[in-house]
């Protein structure tokens, strides 16, 4: 296949008078901030990204800052964010940058794909809008531009097609290392509001004249990806034990890997009656069921089934935890459905 002579040049245009600018981590070449919003927005939408990249910045302003860091404080910060792989990455990540580069992020998409949680995509954002590199970028996104484009066919299912739409991907790259970040940046904007997946904007685009998807009348025919990832669904019940004399709240810290890893949560079981076996005989008949709920991660649905205790005196739920005051728990790394469950009525 011969990619198009140019599409480079529109969509640098383009982006330069129609793209987005107000994005609080555009308009800077510090790789810190670039890094922490790529992955923050690694499947996670702009406007739940916001708040949490000030905050972040606010917390911690640069990598050293970061990596010197409690993992336990930016698990809380990253609370609510989901994909809490990314957050222990991230630690990780500023760990070794001040470790193997002296805190600067290196140069280069070579280099940067060797740190912790940063794949060939991320290495090359951060290379292209920091320091000029002629990188391809692939997220999601990018993928419904190019494959649109070029009218690539070829099942991304197959980690040989995606292998060769990473070197189309690097073929339309702008010859000028200059044009990068508005290239980058384009193709970012162009996926996130006018190829959308679903009724895509083809009179707004700036490569309308030369895609191929366009011509054939078939955007939506793009990409190809036939292999889907097969949903799941897990029940589980939670033991919410709480101590009358403080309202203080029995949390344990979950293992790694599995769900929720790395967090401070409520007990979990797999059955009423496991949960009920690790309760007091005694306190069984003041066992409180609140009403389950669903909570959706990205292929599996968790039906959560709260049950409440109150804790006698000297009593704690077996295995290694803690009990948490409501001024304490408020910090910790929780996963989303916890920290809703434990919030008070308006809180």
């Amino acid at each position: 296949m011969t990619p198009p002579p140019d599409l480079a040049g529109p969509l640098v245009r383009w982006q330069r008078s129609h793209g987005r600018h107000g994005l609080p981590w555009q308009g800077t070449r510090d790789p810190y901030r670039v890094w922490l919003s790529e992955v923050m927005l690694q499947q996670t939408q702009v406007s739940v990204v916001l708040g949490y990249y000030e905050r972040f910045l606010d917390r911690w302003p640069d990598v050293a800052a970061l990596a010197a860091a409690p993992l336990d404080d930016v698990l809380g910060a990253w609370s609510g964010l989901g994909y809490y792989s990314r957050a222990r990455n991230l630690h990780r990540c500023a760990q070794e940058v001040v470790a193997r580069f002296g805190g600067a992020f290196p140069p280069t998409q070579a280099e940067l794909v060797t740190l912790p949680g940063i794949g060939r995509s991320t290495a090359a954002a951060i290379a292209a809008f920091c320091f000029g590199e002629r990188a391809a970028i692939l997220d999601g996104n990018v993928k419904r531009v190019l494959t649109r484009a070029l009218a690539f066919g070829e099942d991304l299912a197959s980690s040989a097609a995606e292998r060769r739409l990473w070197d189309l991907a690097t073929a339309v790259l702008p010859a000028d290392g200059a044009d990068m970040p508005a290239y980058t940046q384009g193709l970012m904007d162009l996926g996130a509001t006018v190829c959308l997946a679903r009724s895509p904007n083809c009179l707004l685009c700036p490569l309308q004249p030369a895609c191929a998807a366009r011509a054939q009348g078939r955007p939506e025919a793009f990409p190809v990806k036939t292999r889907k990832l097969r949903r799941t669904a897990q029940s589980l019940w939670l033991l919410q034990a709480v101590r009358p004399a403080d309202g203080a709240v029995w949390l344990a810290k979950r293992p790694v890997p599995g769900v929720w890893a790395g967090l401070w949560c409520l007990p979990l079981h797999d059955s009423r009656a496991a949960l009920e076996a690790s309760v007091p005989a005694a306190l069984q008949p003041s066992l409180d069921d609140a009403p389950a709920f669903t909570h959706v991660l990205t292929h599996k649905d968790l039906h959560l089934h709260p049950v409440r205790a109150r804790a006698a005196p000297g009593w704690q739920p077996a295995g290694e935890g803690a009990w948490f005051a409501p001024s304490q728990w408020p910090q910790l790394g929780l996963p989303a459905p916890i920290r809703r469950l434990l919030e008070p009525p308006g809180g």
